[in-house]
């Protein structure tokens, strides 16, 4: 960790019309508690809808920029996990327009990760339901409820999440200036698709952080905006199947056997036991025998899990994600 106190936190923020949801969630920003941070928003709306956001706090510590040319939803969330760092920051975080901070996630997040002596810390966030409507609600349910416990895990052992859930949330990860994971995706795919990837490219030791300290936007019709993909809703949907498919096994794989063999019962997952068996099943993984998943269960999703890997399709910018986070030597892909 650096030496200097207060840190600089860089934030990155992107958006696209979406003005007053923008405007909450900058104003989310400046009631944190903890003051020495920098926020770049990425507009991509070409008319620049957020420069008159932006502008409207007269605070020096938001920088906006339009995106030249327009990126589109997936590449321009994508930018912000970049690691460069231009404003020599001490952590990192991605705040999306929609969503908004509690006024301690920044101080408690870098207490957090100094006191645990990690780099990457991914936060628990509620959910508002119906976000951007009228019927808007906040709710007690956390994101990451029935994924993880507090706790620090293991690479190997965080990947594992990806058997019965999605495991990272774009809005809950914090990282340092030191962290090694790649957390930018760097090839096309869709948003969603990201998180599962980003999941996959942890590299070292990540905290869990189970206490909420920020607001996640169940909104997911209204952040569709990607480009060049014009396929039907199935072939969507079965390609990224097989994606996450792909990933479950890769990350199976390089979990080694003592964690495979502790993960159906493991205490370290919220996820219940029938839960991880199912996404076993589905993975085409060996999975325990007997247990809350009755065998006409146990076939039908490993059918369904055949027809994924059978009709789903890996496109060549998979394949290069892949083989930019190549497994450790010995440990064979999937």
């Amino acid at each position: 960790m650096s030496d200097r106190d207060p840190a600089l936190v860089h934030v990155r923020t992107p958006t696209y019309r979406r003005p007053a949801l923008l405007a909450r969630s900058l104003a989310s920003l400046r009631a944190q508690t903890w003051p020495n941070w920098v926020c770049d928003v990425f507009d991509d709306d070409p008319d620049e809808s957020g420069r008159a956001v932006c502008e409207a706090f007269g605070d020096a510590r938001i920088r906006y920029t339009a995106n030249r040319p327009q990126k589109f939803a997936s590449a321009n969330i994508d930018q912000c996990f970049s690691s460069r760092n231009p404003h020599d920051a001490d952590f990192f975080c991605v705040l999306e327009d929609d969503n908004h901070l509690l006024p301690n996630f920044l101080a408690d997040n870098i207490a957090r990760a100094r006191a645990a002596g990690c780099e990457v810390v991914l936060r628990n966030q509620l959910i508002e339901r119906a976000a951007g409507t009228d019927e808007a609600r906040l709710d007690t349910v956390g994101v990451l409820d029935d994924q993880f416990v507090d706790d620090l895990y293991s690479p190997d052992a965080f990947r594992l999440a990806l058997i019965a859930g999605i495991g990272v949330s774009n809005g809950g990860l914090f990282w340092s200036r030191h962290a090694i994971s790649p957390l930018e995706i760097g090839h096309a795919c869709g948003a969603t698709a990201q998180e599962y990837m980003r999941t996959f490219s942890i590299r070292e030791p990540i905290l869990v952080v189970m206490e909420p300290a920020a607001v996640w936007a169940e909104n997911g019709v209204q952040t569709t905006r990607d480009l060049g993909d014009r396929a039907g809703w199935f072939r969507r949907e079965i390609d990224l199947k097989r994606r996450i498919q792909t990933l479950q096994r890769l990350a199976w794989r390089q979990a080694g056997p003592a964690l495979r063999r502790s993960y159906s019962t493991s205490d370290r997952f919220a996820a219940a036991p029938g839960a991880r068996i199912e996404g076993l099943l589905k993975a085409l993984l060996p999975a325990p025998a007997g247990g809350p998943v009755a065998l006409r269960r146990r076939l039908a999703l490993r059918a369904r899990g055949l027809l994924i890997r059978t009709v789903g399709r890996l496109d060549d910018d998979f394949r290069a994600f892949l083989k930019g986070r190549a497994a450790p030597a010995g440990r064979a892909a999937v």
